[in-house]
């Protein structure tokens, strides 16, 4: 494929500046860096993004953002930087602030433990074509068949999903999958038309567990603490 028939890839992180989970979630230093710094670094190593913008109203936010080599060219109007605006609207927003392009890469600053690999397995897969939408996900560690239940009216539980004759084991059951945030690939015309993930054709590419923590407690940031420190001794044992 020459350059001039490449599709134009744009990334985007959106970090707000309000966060009741984890205040100041997005700058608050992980491993000796703003979290959001983890993201940008990631992305820029992808080599995939022709530009590559944070999506925020916050200017402390916007200035880490910037010392790390991310654009910032608009503010985040604050109705969509609210705890119950749909993240949906703020990338419709952020695609009406630049210029025209082909391929919409979402990188939340809440999942600082993705690879580079990650972003272009997701890109390559949404290149490939039949599909509107790239997820990722890790396996789920509960099944809804086997053992994750709800309670009925009567405070009795039963399975979420029943299974269809008796099964013993969970390997048995068609697998599960979590959501993660570790990335969104999409189209601008796909965004501006639909209104959820789901509502168009989805694909996704399976992030291991040590790479899809998404951080929205103090546990979780406790745990990425935790994470990066053992990827460093791994690295520094190679």
């Amino acid at each position: 494929m020459g350059n001039a028939m490449r599709p134009r890839i744009f990334g985007f992180v959106f970090a707000r500046g309000g966060s009741k989970g984890v205040v100041d979630k997005n700058i608050r230093h992980l491993g000796g860096e703003p979290l959001i710094a983890h993201t940008i670094k990631c992305a820029l190593a992808s080599g995939m993004l022709d530009r590559l913008i944070v999506s925020t109203e916050d200017e402390k936010i916007a200035a880490i953002a910037r010392e790390y080599g991310a654009e910032v060219p608009f503010s985040r109007p604050a109705e969509l930087a609210s705890d119950n605006a749909p993240e949906w609207l703020a990338w419709r927003h952020a695609i009406e602030q630049v210029e025209a392009f082909d391929v919409f890469v979402s990188l939340p600053a809440t999942s600082p433990l993705r690879a580079p690999q990650d972003i272009l397995s997701c890109v390559n897969l949404y290149l490939e074509g039949d599909t509107d939408m790239v997820v990722t996900v890790r396996h789920a560690a509960r099944h809804p068949s086997f053992n994750m239940v709800k309670r009925d009216a009567d405070g009795y539980l039963h399975l979420v999903m029943p299974p269809e004759g008796i099964i013993a084991r969970r390997q048995d059951v068609p697998p599960v999958f979590d959501v993660t945030t570790v990335a969104y690939v999409s189209s601008p015309g796909f965004i501006r038309a639909a209104t959820s993930v789901f509502q168009g054709r989805v694909k996704a590419v399976t992030i291991p567990d040590e790479r899809a923590l998404d951080i929205d407690t103090e546990m979780d940031f406790a745990f990425a603490e935790f994470m990066l420190g053992r990827v460093g001794v791994e690295r520094s044992l190679v």
